[in-house]
């Protein structure tokens, strides 16, 4: 894999993480909140935002009942039926374009995860750069073909997704016109705990599929997300609110704009220090091989005298023999008379 390329910025082993906030329904049904998180997330060093093309009405039914009501007590969205939290959590899509231009603006990337053709037709004609698929989406093997068919690269979650759903997804994707295809793995519960995320399938993905690979992480804080990068994630998507107190749909489990900060800062250091395979001294640490041990002599010695434990001692600097040479020196004459503090080499040995 050679990377993919994404406007202007490179995904791919060579290359720093690619950040994506995703605002979703964050900005709580205002165009001015929605640009000011655009704002943050810029300021916090993001590469990309992302936000979401859909409807209530081409999402699901309007029916307040039953399968179509969220009844588990455990869940964030618990009370509302499916059609009223997509009417309070959808991006508004006359709001794309300006949201689109601010991006463009401050040096990031905007794109969308579409939910149906429709939403595919619309975004084409704003000319994103690349597709999200949702987790939840990722079986929807027509809306695959669509996007595929743009020709444009696609991000995909794997959330809940088995291997041969998942080949099915990339099989569909290939043969319907993509050749940038990205895995991200998911754990789709609100928040995700650390325990659920099982990041060593993300290099499994990455070998599997032959695919760049990354993570789309809804646990809390940042641990995580860095943690997926020493295992080959370059991509990571994080949700992205301007405070968690302003409430709304994904706050709970959403990134502020310091903690999006460090998750940038965090992730490339991650990156930077996977390194390649290497023993021995670096060049950065040339200098620190003054500080191992070595033999020095310990007292004052003359012409003759045999080296003991009274007078050879390992000790700092590193500028002598080596130790392992210690045992070998014991009974042996110098011949030269020296002071105490004279590094040991074999030139001093009768």
């Amino acid at each position: 894999m050679q990377g993919i390329c994404i406007v202007d910025k490179k995904i791919g082993v060579n290359y720093p993480p690619f950040i994506i906030a995703e605002m979703s329904g964050n900005h709580n049904q205002s165009l001015e909140t929605a640009l000011k998180i655009v704002e943050a997330a810029a300021e916090s060093g993001v590469h990309a935002l992302k936000i979401q093309t859909y409807t209530a009405d081409t999402m699901t039914l309007d029916i307040n009942a039953g399968e179509f009501y969220i009844d588990h007590p455990q869940s964030l969205w618990h009370g509302k039926s499916l059609y009223n939290l997509y009417q309070q959590a959808y991006t508004p899509w006359e709001w794309h374009q300006p949201i689109f231009q601010r991006c463009r603006e401050l040096g990031i990337i905007g794109f969308s995860t579409p939910f149906d053709a429709t939403a595919v037709d619309f975004l084409e004609s704003l000319n994103v750069p690349c597709y999200k698929i949702a987790s939840f989406e990722n079986t929807d093997l027509p809306l695959i073909r669509k996007v595929a068919s743009t020709g444009k690269p696609m991000i995909i979650s794997t959330g809940m997704a088995t291997v041969a759903e998942l080949d099915e997804t990339v099989r569909t994707a290939r043969e319907n016109g993509c050749q940038d295809l990205i895995l991200l793995k998911c754990t789709s519960t609100y928040p995700a705990s650390p325990e659920n995320s099982n990041l060593l399938t993300i290099p499994h993905l990455r070998d599997l599929f032959n695919v760049e690979v990354g993570l789309s992480d809804h646990t809390l804080g940042i641990g995580v997300a860095v943690a997926s990068v020493a295992l080959g994630a370059r991509v990571i998507e994080k949700h992205f609110t301007l405070s968690r107190a302003d409430g709304g749909v994904d706050a709970a489990f959403s990134m502020e704009p310091e903690e999006m900060r460090q998750l940038v800062i965090e992730s490339e250091r991650s990156w930077q220090a996977m390194g390649t395979i290497h023993y021995g001294a670096t060049q950065a640490e040339k200098d620190s091989l003054a500080f191992r041990r070595s033999l020095y002599i310990f007292q004052d010695m003359k012409a003759g005298e045999i080296f003991t434990q009274n007078n050879l001692k390992v000790i700092r600097p590193g500028y002598g023999l080596a130790p392992k040479y210690y045992d070998v020196l014991l009974g042996k004459q110098i011949k030269q008379n020296v002071k105490k503090g004279t590094r040991v080499t074999w030139n001093l040995l009768d």
